[in-house]
């Protein structure tokens, strides 16, 4: 029997540098890292250097821009930058909670499916091929409506609608490293399903969980910033992006600068993300063509 703290046997890859090496060298992943700096320094930062505070009033409602207020201010007369400022950092909160949930079950759940297989994987493959005939957005706005509006709740119904994608996606790529030798290995030498699948399985997975980390965040974003415009995320007065977006949208050709900072703040940051994970993935095919040919 092999001890509890010994490593976990991961497939070697002596082309991970090159990996990191095909990645920097493409263009579209520095375009992308910049899109999606910008407005992660903004959300992570902003609430600390906010100019005024971000429920204060500053001026007339709709005000252009003044000495006081730099884009203006928004539908209560409260500073548009102050609240663009203070409003990211949840809904980036709450999109990377609801990634990392979603992805990480999904993942577990794929590469337990992918090992086990049987009736047990045929069942719940069917259950979740009726979770994806429904759109994610769907499902979170019927689960808040039934169980009322709730940031923390939003972020789990938004991570459930994750779930079944992603361990579609691991399970169909977790099919081909379970029949290696190594993984039969492990359990000759006593592992269990489980122990198999997180120590074995998954460490063998990375780049795949990456690239899907990538996508699902962008989904997160979008939904969750939907969710907030529709009013079922941070309630009011609480800055927040999607909710800019929904108070200062009817007066848009008065005062743009409410819609339109929290929706380039938004796009930048679903645009750099998938540019990102597109990167991951075009390296790793570059990389696996180029061994299998030599």
């Amino acid at each position: 029997m092999q001890p509890d703290n010994a490593p976990a046997l991961v497939l070697t890859d002596h082309a991970s540098p090159t990996l990191l090496h095909r990645m920097t060298a493409d263009s579209r992943f520095w375009i992308g890292f910049v899109l999606m700096a910008v407005p992660l320094l903004v959300a992570i930062a902003g609430p600390l250097l906010v100019p005024h505070d971000p429920n204060g009033f500053v001026g007339a409602p709709y005000a252009g821009s003044s000495a006081s207020a730099f884009f203006g201010t928004d539908n209560l007369g409260r500073d548009v930058l102050s609240r663009f400022m203070a409003g990211g950092r949840m809904l980036i909160m709450l999109s990377a909670v609801a990634t990392l949930l979603g992805v990480g079950g999904g993942s577990a759940a794929g590469g337990l499916l992918a090992l086990e297989r049987g009736r047990v994987d045929a069942v719940v493959m069917r259950g979740a091929d009726v979770l994806l005939a429904f759109p994610s957005i769907v499902l979170a706005l019927m689960c808040l409506s039934l169980m009322g509006a709730s940031a923390w709740l939003m972020a789990l119904v938004v991570a459930a609608g994750h779930l079944p994608r992603t361990m579609r996606v691991i399970r169909a790529v977790a099919l081909g490293v379970v029949e290696r030798d190594f993984v039969k290995y492990a359990q000759t030498l006593g592992y269990g399903r489980a122990r198999t699948v997180f120590r074995v399985v998954l460490p063998n997975l990375v780049v795949p969980i990456m690239v899907e980390l990538g996508i699902r965040f962008t989904y997160s974003i979008g939904i969750v910033a939907s969710l907030s415009f529709l009013g079922l995320g941070v309630q009011p007065p609480n800055p927040d992006w999607g909710n800019m977006i929904n108070e200062n949208r009817m007066a848009f050709s008065v005062q743009p600068w409410g819609v339109l900072l929290p929706l380039t703040a938004i796009a930048s940051l679903a645009v750099g993300c998938n540019l990102l994970a597109d990167c991951v993935g075009r390296a790793v095919n570059f990389i696996e063509t180029r061994s299998k040919h030599g």
